[in-house]
């Protein structure tokens, strides 16, 4: 749609980035990227024991799985730039805002 919007095609090999640049938009990837980052520190400092923590690690499968590599969770994404102890990073908003830079 950014290419229609500035009548660019894509034999002209422009690339996402300089499309975006042009055009302003944020890249939609990205913005979704940062708002799961920032729903998962809120929840993780979220003292009053509702559910949200547990639909992070929830696994929706029951019975057997299927063939082939195992389902992602939210925390999965969340575990692998700030660690196992990802939780007790969330508690210190310095600390989870800089992780949330190499998130993206």
């Amino acid at each position: 749609m950014e290419r229609a919007m500035l009548g660019v095609s894509l034999r002209d090999q422009i690339k996402n980035e300089e499309i975006r640049r042009r055009t302003g938009v944020t890249d939609i990837a990205q913005r979704v990227a940062k708002l799961k980052w920032q729903c998962a520190g809120h929840i993780a400092r979220r003292t009053d024991g509702l559910w949200g923590l547990k639909v992070l690690e929830w696994r929706p499968r029951t019975g057997k799985r299927s063939v082939g590599r195992a389902s992602t969770r939210w925390t999965d994404d969340t575990r692998r730039v700030a660690g196992s102890h990802w939780r007790q990073a969330a508690q210190d908003r310095a600390l989870w805002n800089s992780l949330q830079k190499t998130y993206f």
